[in-house]
């Protein structure tokens, strides 16, 4: 029984809409900068964007909260500021080409277990962050994810959520 409903899920969805199964998003990025540059960039922008007076002119580039950082990983929850949702960041630096360049992989679950579809929340939580702390515009700058990695990233509206 559990089977016949797994595969009539599986099969019933739309193609177009395929990706993960509960709201989260993982994105690579690859810059042309240390990852302590990163770090120290990424951590000032949690920390910059922790009250509600962020998202006084719109958007959701607010409620961010450090859970714990070091120069290779970084725990961090958002909050959307209207609904109170909660989702979980965990970003991982990782330095390469003789430390003068990084890779960052990072995620955002959405904490609500029914959360299938997102809007893109997850992974505007994430791009919001690399933007916000100008690691957008960083020599080298490459992102890699899809719609299969993050929840409706097609349709993501970042300035919104």
């Amino acid at each position: 029984m559990v089977w016949t409903w797994a595969l009539l899920l599986l099969f019933s969805s739309d193609p177009s809409t395929a990706g993960p199964l509960h709201a989260q998003c993982k994105v690579d990025w690859f810059l042309g900068v240390g990852c302590s540059e990163a770090y120290e960039a990424l951590v000032s922008q949690i920390k910059a964007w922790r009250s509600m007076s962020s998202c006084t002119t719109g958007g959701q580039r607010c409620l961010y909260k450090l859970q714990s950082a070091s120069v290779h990983f970084i725990e961090a929850k958002h909050t959307t500021p209207f609904k109170k949702h909660v989702d979980n960041i965990h970003i991982r630096l990782m330095p390469f080409h003789f430390f003068s360049c990084c890779h960052i992989s990072a995620m955002s679950i959405s904490q609500t277990w029914y959360a299938i579809k997102d809007h893109g929340i997850n992974y505007c939580n994430l791009y919001n962050l690399m933007e916000g702390s100008g690691l957008t515009e960083a020599r080298g700058y490459r992102e890699f994810t899809s719609d299969f990695m993050c929840t409706q990233r097609s349709s993501a509206n970042c300035t919104v959520y």
